[in-house]
């Protein structure tokens, strides 16, 4: 998927029994990262920062979710514990990881895994991608996608 290109609709499980489906979001911009295990250090600071600009980003009439392969259950304990505003979607299957190319191989004490490479897009209004990042750095990572949405 390029920028400028429409996302393909895609469906999955989420936190507070909901169940997303891209399609019904549309009309607003979307932030969605995606992120590598719920309640891992550098998981736990990107959501703490997605959370303090949580009131921004609703005044821009912004969606913000986070994606990672746990279960539906394991989002509803971290997201009850560090209390995010927003729902977690769960990825068991990879369809919403492997439609945005976020599966990399990466070196975990000195062993080669599968996982998620920490990545963020914004969709907008249209369904359209309009930004990625790759590789997120987490500190102040989450301003930046804010002055981004602010930009559309």
């Amino acid at each position: 998927m390029k920028i400028m290109e429409a996302v393909p609709d895609f469906e999955l499980p989420a936190t507070g029994g909901q169940h997303f489906k891209l399609s019904a979001l549309r009309g607003a911009p979307l932030v969605l990262y995606f992120y590598p295990k719920d309640a891992t250090p550098g998981c736990t600071d990107e959501g703490l920062q997605f959370k303090a600009l949580h009131e921004a980003f609703a005044a821009l009439k912004c969606t913000v979710l986070g994606i990672s392969r746990d279960s539906v259950a394991s989002h509803e304990r971290f997201r009850a514990k560090m209390e995010f505003p927003f729902h977690l979607l769960s990825d068991e299957q990879e369809a919403a990881c492997t439609l945005f190319g976020v599966m990399k191989l990466k070196n975990m004490y000195g062993k080669q895994v599968r996982g998620i490479e920490r990545s963020t897009f914004v969709i907008d209004a249209q369904g359209i991608l309009r930004r990625e990042w790759r590789g997120v750095s987490v500190p102040g990572h989450a301003q930046a996608v804010l002055d981004f949405v602010k930009s559309l």
